[in-house]
């Protein structure tokens, strides 16, 4: 794969004492042989799963405008940060793209390294768990997962073709298929953009789920011993970001903003949580939609919660 340095540019503070190195000075190709320990960045290219779910299209250019965001903030320590390049889902693909980024995801963990996925529609989330599939196999049956999803939706529709509506249906079918259990937390669900269908099909499958309305700073503690409580049982943990879970005016460059949503420093919280399980193995984020942002808002934000996955990932 092509790696493509282009958006990893920023600030250099040349003359300044100190350590004053960011992103996009310490960054480095990936190479699999180098990454163990490491973080390492891929993008999903796609706006195929939300042009299917009937959605505002433009998440495709979502990964380089991360990096862009991402590139310019400080780094704390000598973090061992790689880039891994693009996949491109093209001329609507979508299930090979996805069978790609599956791929390349588990070559990273192959290697030892840990991925941090930028999407895209949350069709990435297929992809990427094709790639924890792939990597743990079998294993997942007596080593639980968690796929842990912050979105104002359950992206549960049972569809013939896949969307991004569709993927944690697919991953529940994809683990019923190999008698391994279904273990999916959805943070931030709102009651108005969810159908009493996708609602009765989470409760078929035992979906934990948190309503948006609930999910209030004040509660955070309690919030944070019950995510803990979820955290327990499992051996490994898939984290997936729809930044629609935000609320629209923070984040407003989305495929469908949020009237509600959950506050930034509440979601903040909650994957300081999941990373300090030391259970973490890839995350994602999804979402991001650089049409409809204002001032680049919705990419710093992304950069944020991107952050401390990239630089600091404890898993």
């Amino acid at each position: 794969m092509t790696i493509d340095r282009t958006a990893w540019q920023g600030r250099v503070d040349t003359g300044e004492a100190g350590h004053t190195l960011r992103l996009h000075q310490v960054l480095r190709d990936y190479d699999a042989s180098q990454v163990a320990g490491g973080a390492v960045v891929l993008g999903f290219c796609s706006d195929e799963g939300v042009r299917r779910n009937h959605g505002r299209e433009g998440a495709v250019a979502g990964p380089d405008m991360l990096r862009r965001a991402l590139a310019s903030l400080p780094v704390h320590g000598t973090p061992a940060v790689f880039e891994g390049g693009n996949i491109v889902c093209a001329d609507g693909r979508l299930e090979a793209a996805q069978a790609a980024l599956g791929h390349r995801v588990a070559e990273v963990l192959a290697a030892g390294a840990r991925p941090v996925v930028l999407g895209g529609g949350h069709e990435i989330a297929y992809g990427t768990f094709l790639g924890v599939a792939e990597h743990f196999g079998d294993r997942l049956r007596d080593e639980p997962i968690l796929i842990l999803n912050f979105d104002a939706h359950f992206d549960l529709r049972a569809q013939p073709s896949a969307s991004s509506g569709t993927p944690f249906w697919q991953i529940s079918q994809w683990l019923a298929g190999r008698q391994a259990p279904f273990h999916y937390a959805c943070l931030g669900v709102s009651r108005y953009s969810n159908t009493d269908a996708l609602f009765e099909r989470a409760a078929a499958l035992q979906v934990d789920y948190w309503l948006d309305d609930a999910m209030l700073a004040h509660r955070l503690p309690d919030m944070c011993e019950r995510l803990e409580a979820m955290l327990d049982p499992v051996s490994h943990v898939y984290l997936t970001i729809d930044m629609d879970v935000l609320p629209g005016e923070k984040a407003p460059g989305v495929s469908a903003p949020a009237a509600h949503g959950v506050a930034l420093e509440v979601v903040e919280a909650l994957i300081g949580v999941v990373r300090r399980s030391g259970k973490l193995r890839v995350a994602d984020i999804a979402e991001y939609n650089p049409t409809y942002d204002r001032d680049g808002l919705t990419a710093r934000v992304g950069a944020r919660l991107l952050h401390p996955l990239i630089t600091q990932f404890e898993g």
